[in-house]
């Protein structure tokens, strides 16, 4: 797969990095193989998870290919961009078309990312994982991989203001491979999420103590953080989800718009 733009990317991200003097903790990168397809399944904390996790195969010199929601694919600016560097649109209505896509991809030998949690985690702990991970996996026959990310959440994240002050550390842990055979998708996901859920807890453990005391709204609600606990987190999910319908119904409602904002004619 010829990669035109993604390197240099690559390095416009590293500078911007060391300008906001982030700071990495890696563990475990050399879990990422550096020849065949491979499918690395991170956790979920951040609207920039796809930028810093790719970071975790650099350690392999490999790139990875996201699997995005196809609203960033839609966006005029941030599509071109994903496209060009072979990420995969996901469609949440139909995700039969970008299973196959990533089927292509691994069994090509390439590495693919996907976040199993699909949204973003509210209170920061790993949430119910989406099977499509473990099923992609078996059916390419290649590793699956679990990559916490943990820090990413203090820069970008759902209900917080964005805050790209410098000086924040990101947590990278990546775990042994599974080698799922699709004979019981269930347990294997269960399973998926065990292994987040402790490699969570470990980028949690090492973390400086420093930069998340007591109380930081970033901290799960387990950790003494303020964050939501996990079910008031479902709660807000169901709200925002339940707020996001009633947007399209009204749109719907009032139907086509001309540029004034009145209903389009003819």
């Amino acid at each position: 797969m010829r990669d035109i733009s993604y390197p240099p990317i690559i390095r416009t991200a590293k500078v911007l990095f060391k300008v906001l003097g982030l700071r990495f903790q890696m563990g475990g990168t050399e879990h990422v193989p550096t020849t065949g397809g491979a499918l690395l399944a991170f956790n979920h904390v951040s609207y920039i998870d796809f930028v810093l996790g790719g970071l975790a195969a650099q350690p392999s010199k490999r790139l990875v290919r996201f699997m995005a929601k196809r609203e960033v694919f839609d966006h005029s600016v941030g599509g071109p961009v994903m496209r060009s560097m072979h990420h995969i649109s996901v469609d949440r209505g139909d995700g039969a078309a970008s299973m196959d896509e990533a089927l292509r991809y691994l069994e090509a030998g390439e590495v693919v990312g996907i976040f199993p949690e699909a949204t973003i985690s509210r209170s920061f702990e790993v949430k119910e994982l989406k099977s499509g991970a473990t099923r992609i996996a078996a059916q390419a026959g290649v590793p699956l991989i679990p990559v916490a990310l943990w820090g990413t959440q203090r820069l970008m994240t759902k209900d917080h203001p964005r805050d790209f002050s410098r000086g924040k550390t990101i947590g990278i842990r990546v775990g042994e491979p599974m080698h799922p055979t699709g004979e019981d998708p269930v347990a294997e996901t269960a399973e998926l999420h065990r292994r987040l859920a402790a490699l969570v807890e470990e980028a949690i453990d090492v973390y400086p103590a420093e930069e998340q005391p007591p109380g930081s709204w970033w901290l799960p609600a387990s950790h003494g953080g303020t964050a939501p606990t996990p079910e008031r987190a479902i709660e807000l999910d169901a709200e925002e989800k339940a707020a996001r319908a009633e947007r399209k119904a009204r749109k719907a409602e009032a139907g086509p718009a001309d540029q004034d904002g009145d209903p389009a004619v003819g």
